[in-house]
């Protein structure tokens, strides 16, 4: 593709390009009666798979107390004591990797835990402001308001 088509394209689209914004599957000028929806479901599974995905890590990603003797060190740890033991520059290396492993499997555990407990505590503020703002805004028939219809309280 030349420059000058690449350039013509660019223009042809700035000039086809409407001001307002449009999401993918709505139509121009809004999405009439669809509002917007976060389910306190959708955020309790995530936070589940979360705390799924934390206790599996937990428990088979220590390669650091994998095959651990009486005082607490590891097989592999262990290998890398006796390699160095024996002059082999490898046992510092596979000591380090160990340490840079289980430095990292701990981030992945606290990331884990921060998503499930995030996303467990957002479902519950979500549901009491819900509730909260589900009280205070009624039609006269007591019916709620639909969020769509919000835009015309800032005009």
């Amino acid at each position: 593709m030349a420059w000058d088509e690449w350039e013509h394209l660019k223009t042809e689209v700035t000039e086809r390009k409407s001001a307002e914004m449009r999401l993918n599957q709505l139509p121009p000028g809004g999405g009439g009666d669809q509002d917007l929806v976060v389910r306190q479901d959708d955020l309790g599974a995530v936070g589940h798979e979360a705390y799924m995905l934390y206790d599996q890590l937990s428990g088979q990603a220590d390669i650091a107390g994998a095959g651990a003797d009486d005082s607490g060190s590891g097989s592999t740890m262990r290998a890398g004591a006796e390699l160095k033991l024996h002059r082999f520059a490898m046992g510092s290396e596979l000591e380090n990797t160990v340490s840079v492993w289980t430095a990292q499997v701990k981030t992945v555990l606290q990331a884990c835990a921060h998503i499930s407990n995030h996303l467990d505590y957002s479902a519950k503020e979500y549901a009491k402001e819900d509730e909260a703002i589900g009280a205070v805004l009624r039609n006269r028939s007591g019916a709620a308001v639909p969020v769509s219809r919000l835009n015309e309280y800032f005009t």
